[in-house]
């Protein structure tokens, strides 16, 4: 296999695996706004630390029911305000052009987004 074969290999099987992956989604109303809060799978319930900032991933917030990365960004779509965290999740969303990559906040490493539309 050539470099740019592999290359290219590589990015399929990327994607694929990220078409395969699920997250958590806990979607709630709020008044008049659709709240959703989107986590990847092996991230739920951890505690990311990155100098003062300590971030919980509760599962209270996020922990409802668990769907594939397509469906989560087909709620993502649908939501007024959005909270995500985790590489699957936050990756899909700057793809699909929901998140400006600039806009993510990494903690720990980890990529933390939120979309709040007006």
């Amino acid at each position: 296999m050539f470099a740019l074969d592999l290359i290219i290999h590589e990015d399929a099987e990327r994607s694929r695996r990220a078409t395969l992956a699920e997250v958590y989604v806990n979607l709630r109303k709020s008044g008049q706004f659709i709240v959703l809060a989107t986590c990847d799978c092996e991230l739920l319930g951890k505690v990311l630390r990155d100098g003062k900032i300590v971030f919980e991933i509760k599962e209270e917030f996020y922990k409802g029911h668990r769907v594939t990365v397509e469906e989560a960004i087909e709620l993502c779509k649908q939501s007024t305000i959005v909270n995500m965290v985790g590489q699957c999740i936050v990756e899909r969303a700057v793809k699909e052009g929901l998140i400006h990559p600039e806009a993510i906040l990494k903690i720990n490493g980890v990529p933390h987004a939120q979309i709040v539309k007006m």
